[in-house]
């Protein structure tokens, strides 16, 4: 399957005859250029810059293979860009970049953000990861969404909204604790607390985040230090897991034992998503009394990101906001069967409702430049034979 590459460009018009070639190229291609200089929203109509993303990365946190760079970690942004093709019908472009200094990166996407919708960044390592995002989010007028924090926290919280319905718990009322500091850790935590949860305590290798601790600190971590851990409890993993209703592990293999669950909060949900060997085995957390256990294996960033960009794209969304964010938890958790805690992976229909809960949102937020489409939209315009006038019919423009 990976012999030549997972990803090729093809072209949605044909080159027959040349009338055909007059047409694509010059002299037909002229007034299209022309147009877009007279308006260059019209790029979004007659290009097919509407319907790409850049999948950029250096390589520096590749799934359970850590530094490996960009070129060998160019295997996984096809791998994304086979999933956003073939799940919501995007144009992906892997982008790497062989670099390790934050300035660089921003400097090199800025420059090329003109060629793409939306950009999403991927397995750049932290605390880099969030100065690069909150640059770029800054500077560009598209979206920018760093899947490693961003696509993990948002199911995350629809499989733990899926888990304390089932259960009639209150994430306002929980004790969470969540494992792990790094791009994953930090934005899982601050979409709970998003998402209504008042008592969130990180921990790292050191133990328990609070506001004040001076050892392996840095800017990320005193900043979610400041907002979590209301009791500024200290300790270790061990030590603050006492008595907490919800564990999610973004961390390191085998880090939490069946007599730590035990020691939990009744019918604790304990989600261990270190990749790729959880913190504990869900097999053992559930002997040791857990209501719910999984692991990365289950909740899978895959489940987000095609819909999260499918609804960007069409909502020409400038950002994304905490609310898409949400909303797109919440889609993903309405989508859930009785009998899991996520929908299937392979089901485009719940991509579909992601991507229009995102874009609902969006407009509600102001972040889209678009109205919301018919309902035969997404199956019109995702469709390639549709497109082969090369313009795009999602919706009108209410902002430029």
């Amino acid at each position: 399957m990976h012999l030549g590459g997972k990803l090729e460009v093809v072209s949605r018009v044909p080159l027959e005859t040349v009338s055909d070639l007059l047409t694509v190229y010059t002299p037909g291609v002229a007034q299209v250029c022309q147009t877009i200089a007279d308006d260059a929203t019209k790029a979004y109509t007659y290009t097919h810059i509407w319907n790409t993303v850049a999948i950029v990365t250096n390589g520096t946190a590749v799934l359970g293979l850590g530094d490996i760079g960009p070129v060998a970690g160019m295997p996984v942004m096809e791998g994304k860009g086979v999933i956003l093709r073939r799940m919501v019908d995007i144009s992906p472009v892997p982008i790497l970049i062989d670099s390790r200094d934050p300035d660089v990166i921003v400097e090199v996407v800025s420059h090329i953000a003109p060629t793409f919708g939306a950009v999403q960044l991927e397995d750049i390592a932290a605390p880099e990861c969030f100065r690069i995002e909150a640059e770029l989010s800054r500077r560009l007028d598209r979206v920018v969404f760093h899947d490693d924090q961003h696509g993990t926290a948002i199911v995350v919280t629809a499989a733990l909204m899926t888990a304390l319905d089932r259960l009639e718990r209150d994430l306002s009322d929980l004790k969470v604790v969540v494992n792990g500091a790094g791009a994953a850790g930090i934005a899982i935590t601050r979409m709970l607390q998003g998402a209504g949860a008042r008592n969130v305590i990180l921990c790292d290798r050191a133990g328990a985040l609070y506001e004040g601790r001076s050892e392996h600190m840095n800017a990320a971590k005193e900043e979610i230090a400041a907002t979590t851990n209301p009791a500024n409890e200290a300790g270790a993993l061990s030590d603050v897991l006492r008595g907490a209703h919800v564990f999610v592990g973004v961390s390191a293999p085998d880090l939490v034992t069946p007599e730590m669950v035990a020691g939990m909060a009744p019918q604790p949900v304990v989600y261990a998503l270190a990749n790729p060997v959880p913190e504990i085995d869900k097999r053992l957390a559930l002997a040791a009394g857990a209501a719910f256990a999984t692991d990365g294996r289950t909740l899978n960033n895959a489940l987000a990101f095609p819909g999260v960009f499918r609804g960007c794209l069409d909502a020409r969304a400038k950002a994304i906001t905490p609310e898409m964010k949400l909303a797109a938890s919440r889609a993903i958790a309405r989508q859930t069967p009785s009998s899991d805690l996520v929908p299937n992976f392979m089901d485009r229909e719940m991509h579909r409702h992601v991507a229009a809960a995102v874009q609902q949102a969006a407009i509600e937020a102001g972040a889209a430049r678009t109205r919301v489409p018919d309902p035969g939209t997404f199956e019109r315009h995702h469709t390639p034979n549709e497109m082969l006038a090369g313009g795009r019919a999602n919706g009108d423009v209410i902002e430029q």
